[in-house]
């Protein structure tokens, strides 16, 4: 079990209120991301939950149960930070048995947890090595490990991607993804990286300067976000928001298009401007289009063989049943 509500939580740095009253709830086996800009408080949020910082007013109740006022390592939670912490002198198989030999568990039990999460996370050929023969893929995995032989009640990752490289994020979003499935187990996880929340959540909550903007589903944040900044923050590469005449004829102050829903052509279309920068990824190419008095660049996400040089004339599309519409303060019509 791992039902986690927090309730009209706060806190404050002296005088500096980081994060307002916050009511959320995460259910049991819910993968839940936590994401927004830097310094928008999902760091501060997540440690409170581990109880590595303490509320400034407010209410945290893990399977019903109060803790509050519960130090961390009574909670039944185990954290996985950006950096592996672990112990270059001891071998994996140490490394990940360590909070079971400081919980004095006998040494049956021991092994039999950590060749366990050794099979998991398909680190059965690397227990006697140590942390410096490891990539850093696999360190993460053995800090992972470490995590798992707690058999918490949730798991709490703190960006523990960020160091590495682009292939091997990737990869191991893929492993914790089907870590995910085959624990079954609560799990909470911290990221700037929207492509991340999209891919991994059942849940997304989206942070901005300690508020919560908005919660549900990558797809319902993708279809129907409450507001601007969800709208800009989810989605890759980030919807065009365009104000003025075209927004007016459609009773809003702002539209919102994304690159994908915008169709391109070199002969028609009710939109036209030059062609800037084009990115081309192989299956997609994105066109930065400039000129067309509606943003100062409108980006088009297209197929990859779409062939248009910097400076063609191009004529774009938008499809309005996809179209997005806010008032004045950039709220949802």
């Amino acid at each position: 079990m791992g039902r986690i509500v927090l309730d009209k939580v706060t806190k404050r740095f002296g005088e500096v209120e980081v994060i307002p009253p916050l009511d959320l709830t995460i259910e049991d086996g819910e993968f839940t991301v936590f994401v927004g800009p830097s310094g928008c408080g999902k760091s501060t949020l997540l440690r409170l939950i581990a109880g590595l910082e303490d509320l400034s007013s407010g209410r945290i109740a893990i399977n019903d149960a109060d803790m509050t006022r519960v130090p961390p390592a009574k909670r039944g939670l185990a954290m996985v930070f950006q950096s592996y912490a672990l112990y270059p002198h001891m071998s994996v198989r140490k490394n990940i048995a360590f909070p079971l030999r400081m919980a004095k568990l006998d040494q049956a039990e021991i092994d039999r947890r950590v060749a366990s999460a050794a099979e998991v996370l398909n680190l059965k050929d690397y227990l006697d090595r140590r942390p410096g023969q490891l990539s850093g893929g696999q360190r993460q995995r053995v800090a992972i490990g470490r995590a798992i032989v707690r058999e918490p009640s949730a798991f709490l990752f703190d960006e523990p991607l960020s160091n590495l490289d682009a292939a091997l994020r990737v990869g191991m979003r893929l492993e914790i993804s089907e870590l995910h499935e085959r624990l079954a187990t609560t799990m909470i996880y911290v990221t700037h990286d929207q492509v991340e929340a999209m891919t991994m959540a059942d849940k997304i909550v989206v942070l901005r300067a300690g508020h919560i903007e908005q919660v549900g589903s990558p797809l319902e944040l993708y279809k129907s976000p409450r507001n601007t900044f969800v709208a800009g923050f989810i989605g890759s590469p980030k919807m065009n928001f365009i104000e003025g005449e075209e927004a007016a004829r459609r009773d809003a102050h702002t539209i919102g298009i994304r690159p994908e829903h915008i169709a391109v052509s070199d002969s028609e279309g009710p939109w036209s401007g030059t062609v800037g920068v084009s990115e081309h990824l192989g299956s997609d190419t994105f066109f930065h289009v400039h000129g067309t008095g509606l943003a100062e660049t409108i980006t088009v996400r297209a197929d990859g063989e779409v062939g248009f040089r910097h400076g063609d004339k191009i004529h774009l599309t938008p499809r309005e049943d996809v179209l997005h519409r806010f008032d004045q303060k950039g709220l949802r019509l």
